[in-house]
């Protein structure tokens, strides 16, 4: 069966093109010199990583074209690049260039005062200006007017980072068919810091992140806090990490940045690493504990220090035996905040010196300068201990550097709990940052870690960082959005045409033993403000009843079996109330209970769904024989109890154990909760199963009926009432259209 001739698809497939880059900075400095420009390219794991995927280097290439197209901000002024070639063998930039007022207000302002702090949990360090969010706002603008002028039709755009979550959206509108990643390489808060941006600030962020196809985080409880807040302020919910936007679905995940692990590896033969590796080993002699971190509040290195004195305090034996190298790497040092705490860092390492050190010893050793790779990966390969201790960080990639550089799998690595890279380093012997107890505990557990037992752990993180590294990464990532076009065709929109439908018509009438399901609210009858008013129209029964004289007729619905009967009991139909849960045969007057049905668990979940009704007007708890459900079509403020709903679906998701086998159906102005035992798509091929039928229709408009979709054969017609992405084969536009569209197929 192929309704694909008599139908229109909104669905098209696209060729995929080149990469498209959009991040903050480019990924080369450009200096001028004479008539001419050197561009410097950066070595970061982003741009390698991304080389990997074009050109005849990529082991699987997934954009085509031989150089990435690179939009960034240029520290330049126009004139300055006026009629220069921006390019190497690798990317072409195009740079774009906002007024140093605008981003001033822009970087400095919104990103790295107001984000930076409020994503890391620093909120007292956040500043509320509206003149920042102007100019984020004016600043994305410019970024998109770049991208606007260089765009072509299968291109792949990749956004990166905060500085521009407005910019998918932008992109979304203008260029609808163009695949967007965006990649947030930060933590994303909680929902209770992420309401601390004013209303139409957090409306506009997550607005412009879900404008992209994928969206990508460092760990699943940062996708987690995402969808949180998409449900808080927008009222999406997803199903897997699919969010459904009426005309397109949004995948939500997480893919853990990683490094080159080869490069560190490799790089522990090479002699300018091993020079300086013998270099520091000779000079120190002792047990070297080592830390590399830019100088950030949010590193934690003076909570570190404060972990490193417990130790010294309470091991006066290791007084001698042990130095912590400490490297802070400026940044930002302009900033009074940035002063300050570097100030406070040399106080305290001036102060456990002069507590703890002699003539002969000092505890810490404390460099505040940039370091080579050389002199990097030197350290990493002979310090005992890495001491890695963020209070708060996206992923850090120094513990995965630190452990990728252990050629020799000796070292220990002590890792924070609040670093992203936490969750795939278990081996890592993890503290709490803020516990300087738990600090000084492990770094002696460390410092008399076993030689096997280090070689163990370093083992095993090893072969995790070898096999996801930074390429594996990278690809990750496209493979998803290169998939997503697939979601797209299984939720495909397909509008029923008069051809289409005179085809299924003509099936019809070929046909010989048919049933047909049919939803109630949204399908048979109309959706109304008061559930009690939503009655079928008499023309609509008798249409049902005329199908009924020949056909298997089954209303399925969510409706509790009273309010089913009283409707349909003079008609020759199956009814099929509560979500599969109570079945009446057609004929009978017994309503049977599913067998998978268990009592005893409402008493857990209603005193909750009372609370939120009483918390909002208008919503009221209905107590089903087998579900419970909270409705707010009527409630007085539509907006309040939106939200309301979203805070309730959170909480029950969060309350309900997985050994209730309870099942959240957030649906059309209703939470339910059921049984996951049974549902529509079960109810329904239970009672395909029982004929040998050759035509099979399934009509709906609700989320509950996609499980109905889902389970029927391919060969029935499924169509789904309203415009919603379904797996259904089929659509009709609105529930006004079905009286017209089963007169058609009786005729």
């Amino acid at each position: 069966m192929d309704l694909k001739p008599f139908m229109k698809n909104t669905q098209e497939n696209k060729q995929i093109g080149r990469l498209v880059i959009v991040a903050y900075r480019l990924p080369f400095k450009i200096v001028r010199e004479g008539e001419g420009v050197n561009l410097f390219q950066n070595s970061g794991g982003l741009v390698s990583a991304v080389l990997s995927l074009v050109g005849d280097g990529a082991q699987n290439p997934i954009v085509s074209g031989d150089k990435i197209q690179w939009i960034g901000y240029a520290d330049n002024s126009p004139e300055e690049l006026e009629g220069l070639s921006l390019e190497n063998d690798s990317f072409k930039a195009h740079p774009v260039f906002i007024p140093d007022d605008v981003n001033e207000n822009y970087y400095e302002g919104f990103c790295n005062d107001l984000i930076w702090p409020l994503c890391h949990y620093f909120p007292t360090h956040a500043r509320f200006d509206d003149a920042y969010f102007q100019a984020y706002q004016q600043a994305n603008e410019l970024f998109f007017e770049k991208l606007d002028e260089i765009i072509q039709p299968g291109d792949i755009v990749w956004v990166q980072d905060y500085q521009l979550m407005l910019l998918p959206q932008m992109i979304r509108k203008k260029h609808p068919d163009v695949k967007v990643g965006f990649f947030f390489h930060i933590p994303f808060p909680s929902y209770e810091l992420f309401r601390m941006l004013p209303v139409q600030w957090r409306k506009a962020i997550v607005e412009g992140i879900i404008g992209a196809d994928l969206v990508g985080f460092h760990t699943n409880d940062y996708v987690e806090y995402f969808l949180k807040a998409v449900r808080m302020v927008l009222g999406h919910g997803n199903k897997l990490h699919y969010i459904n936007l009426s005309n397109r679905i949004v995948k939500i995940d997480s893919f853990p940045i990683s490094i080159d692990f080869n490069k560190f590896n490799d790089a522990y033969t090479d002699p300018e690493v091993v020079k300086e590796r013998e270099l520091a080993r000779d000079m120190l002699k002792e047990k070297i504990i080592f830390s590399v971190d830019r100088l950030d509040y949010s590193k934690g290195i003076l909570h570190r220090l404060y972990g490193f004195e417990r130790f010294l305090e309470e091991n006066p034996n290791w007084h001698g035996r042990v130095a912590f190298v400490m490297v802070v790497v400026p940044s930002r040092d302009t900033i009074d905040r940035y002063q300050q705490m570097k100030s406070e860092i040399d106080q305290t390492v001036g102060r456990i010196n002069a507590d703890y050190g002699n003539i002969n010893w000092q505890p810490i050793i404390y460099q505040y300068r940039s370091m080579t790779f050389a002199e990097l990966v030197g350290m990493y390969s002979t310090s005992d201990v890495a001491l890695i201790t963020p209070v708060r960080d996206g992923m850090n990639l120094v513990c995965k550097e630190y452990v990728a550089s252990r050629q020799d799998k000796h070292g220990v690595l002590i890792l924070s709990e609040m670093a992203g890279a936490a969750a795939e380093l278990g081996e890592a012997l993890i503290i709490n940052p803020l516990d300087k107890q738990n600090i000084a505990d492990s770094i002696k557990l460390a410092l008399d870690m076993p030689i096997e037992e280090q070689e163990k752990r370093m083992k095993v993180m090893r072969s995790r960082i070898r096999e996801y590294d930074v390429f594996a990464w990278t690809n990750d990532f496209f493979t998803q959005i290169t998939m997503i076009e697939q979601e797209h065709e299984k939720l495909k929109q397909v509008f029923l045409t008069d051809q289409g439908i005179g085809e299924i018509r003509d099936a019809y009438r070929a046909s010989k033993n048919r049933i047909l399901f049919f939803d109630y609210d949204g399908t048979l009858a109309p959706i109304v403000a008061d559930p009690a008013k939503a009655i079928v129209s008499r023309e609509v029964k008798q249409l049902i009843s005329t199908f009924a004289e020949s056909d298997t007729v089954v209303i399925i619905s969510g409706r509790d079996r009273h309010f089913l009967s009283e409707l349909f009991l003079d008609l020759p139909v199956h009814i099929i109330a509560e979500h599969g849960a109570l079945i009446k045969a057609k004929g009978s007057s017994e309503w049977v209970l599913n067998e998978s049905y268990e009592e005893n668990w409402k008493e857990s979940i209603q005193p909750i769904m009372d609370l939120y009704a009483k918390r909002c007007p208008g919503a009221v708890v209905e107590e089903k024989e087998t579900s419970l459900a909270w409705h707010y079509r009527t409630a007085e403020d539509r907006e309040y109890a939106t939200r309301r709903a979203q805070e309730l679906v959170w909480q029950l998701k969060n309350y309900i154990q997985p050994e209730l086998n309870l099942q959240i159906i957030d649906g059309n102005k209703v939470v339910e909760v059921k049984k996951t035992a049974f549902n529509k798509g079960t109810a329904a091929k239970d009672l395909v199963e029982t004929g040998s039928y050759d035509f099979i229709m399934a009509m709906g408009d609700d989320k509950t009926d996609e499980d109905m979709f889902i389970e029927l054969p391919d060969t029935a017609y499924t169509i789904k009432v309203g415009d919603m992405l379904s797996a259904a084969r089929a659509h009709l536009r609105s529930q006004e259209e079905v009286f017209s569209f089963l007169s058609k197929i009786k005729d």
